[in-house]
């Protein structure tokens, strides 16, 4: 994935870092072990990907004396020039191939004289860095970093707000646009490819994902793209989204018609997934759970008898990945906070038919709900 160094303001960064350490003590942990992916980026504003080679921030719980530090290989110190590691009280230590790193990490953990019993690495920490860890820290064990840093990154602060609503917007744009792409006689690839460079062209650096999925292939809720070739009358689910320049990324789904739709059921069963859609939406407020939000959407949908058709959650949390905390999916008792960002997307897939799914990301405000996508929730018909 293509990334984007943008310089964040180190107060923020500090902050971040200071919570993930009040949270990993409160968790009965030594030490976060974070390496490159959306955690590292949240915490200290470095994109880089992850590599054969470790490169690892070792964050040490609050309580413990020693300052955080980040390991990295000496050919990839330049990679990391717009951390502000001075201002974020952060020991830049790197190392050349010949050295041990998983020995440097284990060296800095100890550094106050007790080895840690407890550290959680990165979810995403590959295999090849984890099993060499585990054997440089044998009496210590190891967990999963993801339960301390969600309960920070569900909650989003201004800045990251702002970034979700200029997401929606620029992917908005791009919806605007599906005249322009969406015609009979294409195939869906070639719908897709145009799409592609719409999302890039509106304000994203890259396209994350394209659905196009047209007639019958619209009843797989992540049908991708093929070589069939839209027909007049087919209902048309177009889901697009990607990250912009600061990270965070778009996720938008609409339901078109190439012309009148030629079967006689869509604009009733549309009509059903709407208010659906529509009604969880309201729902969002502080203080209800999660899974409130799925059942309001789905109650609706059962009612018209279209239940079976609806087959995936309501809904994912969004940010520096597409699919973060919360999920809005029954089972999870989440309660909503303010700062706290997801998609509420239901849909109703008929196999061999036609699908049709409406996706908004919305955002929990004080005292309600804000979207950040606001293209027309109605069945579009387009020419053909």
């Amino acid at each position: 994935m293509a990334t984007v160094s943008m310089k964040q303001d180190p107060s923020v960064l500090a902050a971040r870092l200071g919570r993930a350490a009040e949270t990993a003590a409160g968790a009965d942990l030594d030490a976060l072990l974070i390496s490159p992916g959306s955690d590292l980026r949240y915490l200290i504003g470095a994109g880089a990907g992850s590599f054969e080679r470790l490169s690892c921030l070792v964050l040490p719980a609050a309580g413990h004396d020693a300052p955080p530090a980040l390991v990295l290989p000496k050919l990839e110190e330049l990679g990391y020039a717009d951390v502000p590691a001075s201002e974020l009280g952060i020991e830049v230590v790197t190392w050349v191939d010949g050295e041990n790193p998983y020995a440097i990490v284990t060296d800095l953990l100890r550094r106050g004289g007790a080895a840690p019993a407890r550290v959680a690495v990165a979810d995403v920490m590959p295999a090849l860095h984890t099993f060499p860890l585990r054997d440089a820290l044998p009496g210590a064990e190891q967990v999963l970093a993801g339960g301390v840093l969600r309960e920070l990154r569900m909650r989003k602060d201004a800045a990251e707000v702002e970034a979700l609503r200029k997401a929606g917007a620029a992917i908005d744009r791009v919806h605007a646009r599906m005249a322009e792409f969406l015609k009979a006689g294409r195939t869906e690839a070639e719908v897709g490819a145009d799409i592609t460079e719409a999302i890039v062209a509106e304000g994203h650096v890259e396209a994350a994902f394209v659905i196009v999925g047209s007639g019958p292939n619209g009843a797989s809720p992540h049908h991708a793209l093929s070589d069939r070739v839209v027909q007049e009358g087919d209902v048309v689910v177009i889901d697009i989204g990607g990250p912009i320049a600061e990270g965070y990324n778009s996720d938008c789904t609409r339901t078109y018609a190439v012309g009148e739709p030629s079967q006689d059921d869509v604009r009733d069963t549309y009509a059903v997934l709407q208010a659906a859609q529509r009604a969880a939406v309201e729902a969002v407020r502080p203080g209800v759970t999660a899974e409130s939000i799925d059942a309001a959407a789905r109650e609706p949908i059962a009612a018209a008898g279209f239940g079976d058709f609806f087959v995936h959650r309501t809904g994912h949390g969004i940010g520096l990945d597409v699919h973060e905390d919360p999920y809005v999916v029954d089972g999870d008792k989440t309660v909503l906070e303010p700062g706290m960002a997801f998609s509420v997307e239901p849909g109703i897939y008929q196999p061999g038919r036609w699908g049709a799914r409406i996706e908004d990301i919305v955002i929990v405000t004080e005292d309600g709900v804000e979207s950040v996508n606001n293209q027309p929730h109605e069945l579009i018909v387009l020419p053909a």
